[in-house]
């Protein structure tokens, strides 16, 4: 006989009661779960394999500093940024061939070769000076051109920009719109004569922390395209004096065609915050993953245990805009954009260098979409240029 038929009446309303909470409760997380799968696509990653690039110099430039990458899938072309400031050689980017093996069981990177490259020019149609520029990501806009983006080196009066260069001869062509937010200004005394009045704070981007991701979204020729970025660390008016509190860059969305380039959105990108050892951490690059706020961003850290890095998925679909917004440290309750981890690269088992560009390249001999990443030597002899190769999975 059940034992429970003997409860008391007012225990029997306790044991419904429960029960009822508990199915809430589970009804929630079900939903929650549920929830949560729609914001993020099922996404994974294979490690394939490592190349490392020779030390070389091509057309007298020396090949490094590569810090972010481009594909064209019409010529199946590769383009690398350097981010030599034109002190190595004016600055520039490459044209590579990348040769995968054809089994589909193994199909490896097996070479990298440099077949061309091309020096920006600036608006007066010459060559950068050493020390006036700072280019960091690349992208192609699909009408023979590539947009560039200029980190911003506070410390050398060197600003952000996003700018679009023709693809054969670097010539300049236009500048996307950079908010005055982001626009260095060093803290002024607002009157030098009263020592009792605090110092503004300084705004914009800090140095070396600005523009490095760079992505675009394009259906077709001809049409208008979606221009996607996300400065490296915060803003200097939104710096935590907590440096082991999430940092929060922002991101750019952009719409560009005919007509002058506009900014249509902007949002809070929450960058991991750093856990001793690590000291350095910030976004390098990004990837459009769908049209529907899918992307993948590099986070690239330093610190104690050398260098290394985390590949995250992220949602912008939900996410507020922040463009009206001066600082987020007065505004604590904005919903940022969504992320959650797809790989640590520590977990690879191989020792990685200054890895800062990112791209989805061709699909490899079983079918699979690649991922191909690159690292940055900072042109020294200790470090080298490595390309990781990896299988892109989404199910």
């Amino acid at each position: 006989m059940n034992k429970y038929m003997f409860l008391p009446k007012s225990s029997w309303k306790l044991l419904i009661g429960f029960c009822l909470a508990f199915l809430a409760i589970l009804s929630i997380n079900n939903a929650s779960a549920i929830a949560s799968d729609r914001t993020f696509l099922n996404v994974s990653l294979d490690f394939v394999n490592e190349y490392k690039l020779p030390k070389q110099k091509f057309e007298n430039t020396p090949i490094g500093g590569l810090s972010g990458l481009a594909y064209d899938r019409y010529t199946d072309i590769f383009y690398a940024i350097s981010d030599d400031r034109s002190e190595f050689a004016p600055a520039r980017f490459y044209a590579l061939k990348l040769k995968f093996s054809p089994q589909k069981e193994q199909p490896n990177l097996e070479k990298v070769e440099v077949i061309g490259v091309d020096f920006l020019k600036d608006k007066t149609g010459n060559t950068y000076p050493n020390g006036e520029v700072d280019p960091e990501g690349i992208a192609l806009t699909g009408d023979r051109t590539v947009l560039i983006s200029s980190e911003g080196v506070t410390s050398k009066g060197i600003p952000p920009f996003i700018d679009e260069f023709d693809l054969l001869t670097g010539k300049w062509i236009r500048s996307l719109p950079i908010p005055q937010r982001y626009l260095f200004e060093p803290k002024k005394d607002p009157n030098p004569n009263r020592s009792d009045i605090s110092k503004a704070e300084p705004q914009g981007v800090r140095d070396n922390l600005g523009f490095e991701a760079l992505t675009i979204i394009r259906d077709s020729i001809g049409d208008p395209y979606r221009v996607f970025t996300v400065t490296e660390n915060a803003l200097a008016q939104d710096a935590q004096s907590d440096q082991q509190q999430p940092s929060e860059s922002r991101f750019l969305h952009y719409l560009v065609g005919n007509i002058a380039p506009l900014i249509v959105a902007e949002h809070r990108y929450p960058v991991e915050a750093m856990t001793p050892p690590v000291t350095q951490i910030g976004v390098n690059d990004i990837v459009a993953l769908d049209r529907g706020g899918h992307f993948l961003t590099l986070e690239r850290s330093n610190g104690g245990n050398g260098l290394s890095a985390k590949i995250w998925q992220i949602f912008t679909g939900d996410a507020n805009d922040t463009s009206a917004i001066k600082s987020f440290r007065t505004s604590p309750n904005v919903r940022s954009i969504r992320k959650k981890l797809v790989l640590d690269l520590a977990t690879l088992g191989i020792k990685l260098d200054n890895l800062e560009g990112m791209v989805i390249g061709p699909r490899l001999a079983d079918g699979s979409p690649s991922l191909i990443l690159v690292s940055d030597d900072n042109f020294s002899d200790s470090q080298f240029t490595q390309f990781l190769l990896f299988r892109l999975k989404r199910i």
